[in-house]
């Protein structure tokens, strides 16, 4: 029996990765879904490969000009993400893939979850924002969850089965960016090209800039505290120059496991799909250069500041992660705009979440997803003028 699949945002660098996985394996697997915002020409070219009769497209000018190109075809275009229950009526898919960049992420998972048996999130925003709803929908449907960041993808692999009370400390590693050996006299003239030249990954403009500043890898600590229930005392950053190492766990037994694989994404998304050894997937081989120099450091706070904010993070799930998420997103938007500088990044990140005014959202833990959205337009509205 074939597997059936949604991916929500297939035409990103993630959901693009996956459907060249399914592309060596069609026979086996049928597509029910894909999604997409704008970028209609890579969407038609996934429709053809694939022969998908479901599509939903966000844009609302995208989504008129696709219904115009498909109308003479059986192919069911639709706009927005309530759709999903006209599609999915009754049995549960297999394997959902949500690879939707940023806060659009989250009512998208919210809605899919009923409908599948496994859900895998590449969206860090939903985790960070909206654990507490997301975990909600995953128990009372009874659908799996496997997170597809290569950081916890990997600490997923090597706690399995495992009791929290029995883990010491989970080491999670960054690269330190393309800024983790440049001089700290310099990072005053830092540019938008400089800091979109990450040396060891391919991926967007945002979080690129979130790995430059080492924000991407504050949100993977507040993600892998919610996903695996851990306080914050428990998990920790180390600098990795090659990206090799994933994550390390060190247990109470006297044991540490480290999680080595290349710097593709193509590894957790397959091994997300395929358990069990099914199926395999040709990797390069160890590298002994890398391991016999992994060169750990701890972070530089004086160079990336912007780790800071995790002391300023409650235990408890909480509105203030909207906050941090949607202050950052706005910064770096202003950064790409050339009206803040790089440094203004972490300065006004540290500066507008440390205010009364948003102080107050960590005593409030998120109702749900219009809650969420609210916050997010609301820092939308004033960060230019909060800004230093």
């Amino acid at each position: 029996m074939k597997k059936k699949i949604i991916i929500l945002g297939s035409t990103g660098s993630i959901g693009k990765t996956f459907l060249n996985i399914l592309k060596k394996d069609k026979k086996n697997n049928e597509i029910i879904l894909l999604t997409a915002n704008k970028n209609i020409n890579q969407l038609l070219k996934q429709l053809n490969i694939f022969k998908v009769r479901n599509i939903i497209v966000t844009s609302k000018i995208h989504y008129l000009i696709i219904k115009d190109k498909l109308k003479n075809k059986k192919i069911n275009v639709y706009n927005d993400f309530s759709s999903i229950k006209k599609i999915l009526k009754t049995d549960k898919v297999d394997y959902t893939l949500n690879a939707i960049s940023g806060l659009d992420g989250l009512r998208p998972t919210i809605e899919v979850i009923k409908f599948t048996k496994k859900m895998c999130i590449a969206n860090k925003e939903s985790i960070i924002c909206g654990w507490s709803l997301i975990k909600k929908q995953l128990t009372k449907y009874k659908t799996e969850f496997i997170p597809i960041d290569s950081e916890h993808f990997s600490i997923w692999s090597l706690v399995n089965n495992i009791k929290n009370k029995d883990i010491e400390k989970v080491f999670l590693t960054a690269s330190g960016g393309p800024f983790n050996d440049y001089p700290v006299h310099k990072f005053k003239n830092i540019n938008i090209a400089q800091a979109l030249k990450h040396p060891n990954w391919k991926m967007g403009k945002k979080i690129t800039i979130d790995s430059s500043t080492l924000m991407n890898k504050v949100f993977e600590i507040i993600e892998a505290k919610k996903i695996f229930n851990y306080s914050y005392n428990k998990l920790h950053i180390l600098v990795h120059p090659k990206s090799y190492v994933h994550a390390i766990v060190k247990f109470k037994n006297g044991l540490t496991k480290i999680l080595i694989h290349d710097t593709s994404m193509k590894i957790p998304i397959f091994n997300s799909f395929y358990s069990n050894f099914e199926k395999t997937i040709k990797t390069k081989k160890l590298n002994f250069d890398i391991i016999n120099n992994l060169n750990f450091k701890e972070v530089d706070i004086i160079k990336f500041p912007i780790i800071k904010i995790l002391k300023k993070i409650p235990n408890n799930d909480s509105l203030f992660e909207t906050v941090i998420v949607s202050v950052n997103d706005h910064l770096v938007k202003m950064f790409l705009e050339k009206k803040i500088t790089f440094q203004d990044i972490s300065k006004n990140l540290l500066k507008i979440t440390n205010m009364d005014e948003f102080k107050k959202y960590k005593k409030l833990m998120p109702r749900n997803v219009e809650e969420i959205e609210k916050l997010n337009h609301y820092v939308s509205l004033n960060i230019t003028a909060l800004c230093v």
